[in-house]
């Protein structure tokens, strides 16, 4: 098992990363780059996987005690998560909706 420190930050990372190629998904969605668009977005979904493994990891030294000090820096690692995942859902169905428009609407 890995220490505290080093499972909050690893959390931190992949999340943030996740969010980033969700943005940049949402990008090449809108300039109709489908496959690139397509590409971030698994990528999105193997880092939001690698944090959330961080994250069971984390509730499993807790052990539903209050083992595991709550933090800033956990409190926001969590925050990036919850916003990945949300970012996520959302990017899946406006990319659909980008697909879904006529050829040269919405590129700007």
């Amino acid at each position: 098992m890995m220490d505290l420190e080093t499972s909050v930050m690893e959390l931190l990372v992949h999340a943030g990363s996740a969010r980033s190629s969700l943005l940049f998904a949402l990008q090449l969605a809108r300039r109709g780059e489908f496959e690139a668009a397509g590409d971030r977005l698994e990528e999105a979904k193997a880092a939001i996987g690698r944090a959330h493994s961080m994250q069971t990891e984390l509730i499993g030294m807790d052990e539903g005690s209050g083992k595991v000090p709550v933090s800033l820096i956990l409190v926001h690692a969590q925050d990036h998560l919850m916003n990945a995942m949300l970012i996520q859902d959302l990017a899946t169905d406006m990319i659909e909706l980008y697909r879904r428009l006529p050829q040269g609407t919405g590129n700007d």
